[in-house]
């Protein structure tokens, strides 16, 4: 929903309805749920590839319209998981038909925008990074589907199957999501910018870093310590997920300190999820309502830094116009 206030805002500071904010940012990262996310708004149009397919409106339509769907188990699958019987809570072909209905069969080479989104090979153990650029200059060797980038960076360990994908030259990559390593990947979207444009500094970047919410969920240490392996789970990946976006967090400010330039780093994210079930499968209507009003109230409550960041990406577009090049990126 930020992502839909800005591009209005955008549109209505241009006058033009049909800007959109990848024509305002130069690189874009996302994990898991944000790989998803800029995957949709980076999706080039079928009869006109060099625009893109989706506004922010739809992107935010593929959680309306299909969260439920996806995080739907039935009683057999909650019954086995319980007492350890499958490894994973929900059946991954519903995600899959999502993915597959709105990329079909794009490539990653075919993003409008650089990017990188996030996954890790449990088989090599090491972070894995899917990178627009790379996909385009080595080829089908580091191509992949892009509804493939999708189901692997979401696949989140005890709620998706291990995701099994192969590239476009049909090398296997056994992948889980991103998030066990980069919850927050702009750590990550830095350091790949200034590697592959290394003629720019940290202070000729600015980041717009969105995150999907602090969960304060505080866990007993003796109720933990009687719960079975398997019903610890998603408590796991919670604790894990939440202590590396705070950390990335953390080095970003210091970082962004260091050279004096603290307003190049902006992280926004809700941080009272009041009634709202922080669950990541936690997709009831009724919850997914609770979530709209809480973007809602997010929106209204940075109206005047939304503005003041639609300022500055007007500002920035003029100078590249004029030669001047200053790199902003877009992730979660």
């Amino acid at each position: 929903m930020i992502l839909v206030a800005l591009e209005e805002k955008i549109q209505r500071a241009t006058n033009n309805p049909n800007a959109h904010l990848i024509d305002y940012f130069d690189f874009f990262a996302g994990t898991s749920t944000g790989g998803i996310l800029l995957s949709i708004l980076l999706c080039p149009d079928d009869k006109e590839p060099t625009k893109q397919k989706y506004t922010a409106k739809q992107a935010l339509d593929i959680y309306l319209n299909h969260g439920v769907e996806i995080f739907t188990a039935s009683k057999w699958r909650r019954f086995l998981s319980k007492f350890g019987l499958l490894s994973e809570l929900y059946d991954d072909s519903v995600l899959e038909k999502v993915l597959k209905s709105y990329f079909g069969n794009r490539k990653l080479s075919e993003l409008l925008r650089p990017c990188i989104i996030t996954a890790y090979n449990i088989e090599l153990r090491k972070n894995h990074l899917f990178r627009q650029q790379k996909a385009i200059s080595h080829g089908e060797s580091r191509d992949f589907y892009v509804k493939d980038v999708c189901r692997a960076t979401s696949a989140a360990p005890t709620y998706f199957s291990v995701a099994e994908i192969f590239s476009l030259a049909k090398t296997r990559y056994p992948l889980v999501d991103g998030g066990v390593f980069a919850h927050n990947p702009a750590l990550s979207a830095m350091l790949e910018v200034i590697k592959s444009y290394n003629t720019y500094k940290i202070d000729d970047i600015w980041i717009l870093s969105l995150g999907t919410g602090l969960s304060k969920i505080s866990y007993n240490y003796e109720d933990f310590k009687k719960k079975k392996a398997i019903s610890i789970g998603p408590a796991l990946v919670d604790i894990m997920s939440s202590s590396s976006a705070e950390s990335t967090d953390y080095f970003l400010k210091q970082l962004f300190h260091s050279v004096k330039k603290t307003n190049h780093y902006i992280r926004i994210e809700p941080s009272n999820l009041s009634s709202i079930d922080p669950a990541m499968d936690a997709a009831s209507v009724s919850n997914i309502q609770k979530i709209v009003s809480l973007g809602d109230k997010l929106v209204s409550e940075n109206e005047e830094l939304l503005d003041q960041i639609v300022k500055g990406l007007l500002e920035d577009k003029k100078k590249n116009k004029e030669g001047d090049s200053v790199w902003n990126f877009l992730k979660r």
